[in-house]
Order: structure tokens, then C-alpha cells, then sequence
């Protein structure tokens, strides 16, 4: 497709799951290898391109569980972004709490781990938002 037809209004959709646990109050990440569209990224956020038939909690819902084997609650949108490198893309990333499952790592992500909501920071080898950030902190 090309892009630059289009002058706005089009985006590739992206949504992501800040999935914390009330109880321990540490947040799931994932590490990733060989991402296609941004290569430097390592460790993200669980996430997933939505398809058109559902809404879009439902797909970050099927997402989570393949990628970590949990089940979630998919509470709000907490953030949304385009990417000055990338503008096509559009992400929204929704605060989820885990609600049962067993937590392992699957579909393209080879590890995932637990960390403190401001510790996220020193695991992601590209950027953070700041208003996301700011929001992270809130969890601690």
C-alpha cells in the first residue's frame, strides 16, 4: 500500500496490554527476537494486530494468551500513540489484570517476566512515552 496517498486517517492498529498484578503490583513483559517492523525492539508490552470481527479487547484478550498463557480483564484504554519513525502505525495500550491461566511464554515471545511498573524502563531497548511512563508509576 502506499502511504503517502493518504494524508491521514490510516493506520496499521496495534493494541497492547499493560497486564499488572494488584497482588505482587509488578507488570508482564515479553521478550521478542526478530521483530519485523522495529528492529531493535527486544522486550514489549503482550500485543497483537486486531482483526475486524470482533472488538478490539477481545483481540488483545486472544493475544495475551498465546503470548503468556494468562487470561485477562481488559479494564481501559490507558494511551494512545503513533510513532514519529513509523507514523503509519497506531498503538493503544489498555491497563488488563490477570484473572486465572498459567503463565508461559508462547508465540514469538521466547521469555516473559514480571518487573515493577518503573522498572519497564531498563528492559525496553526502544522508548517510552512519557505520559506512558508517568502512568506506570501510578501502579507502584
Amino acid at each position: 500500500m502506499d502511504w503517502a496517498q493518504f494524508d491521514r486517517g490510516v493506520f496499521l492498529l496495534n493494541v497492547l496490554g499493560i497486564v499488572y498484578n494488584p497482588k505482587t503490583r509488578q507488570i508482564l513483559i515479553g521478550k521478542r527476537e526478530n521483530d519485523p517492523y522495529i528492529k531493535e525492539l527486544s522486550w514489549t508490552f503482550p500485543r497483537g494486530r486486531p482483526a475486524y470481527k470482533e472488538d478490539l479487547e477481545f483481540y488483545l484478550k486472544h493475544e495475551i494468551k498465546i503470548k503468556t498463557g494468562l487470561n485477562v480483564d481488559v479494564k481501559k484504554v490507558v494511551f494512545a500513540k503513533t510513532y514519529s519513525e513509523k507514523r503509519e502505525f497506531l498503538s493503544i495500550y489498555f491497563y488488563c489484570e490477570v484473572i486465572s491461566g498459567e503463565e508461559k511464554a508462547g508465540e514469538k515471545f521466547v521469555e516473559i517476566k514480571w518487573v515493577k511498573p518503573t522498572e519497564v524502563q531498563k528492559y525496553f531497548t526502544t522508548s517510552l512515552h512519557p505520559k506512558l511512563l508517568e502512568y506506570l508509576k501510578t501502579l507502584e
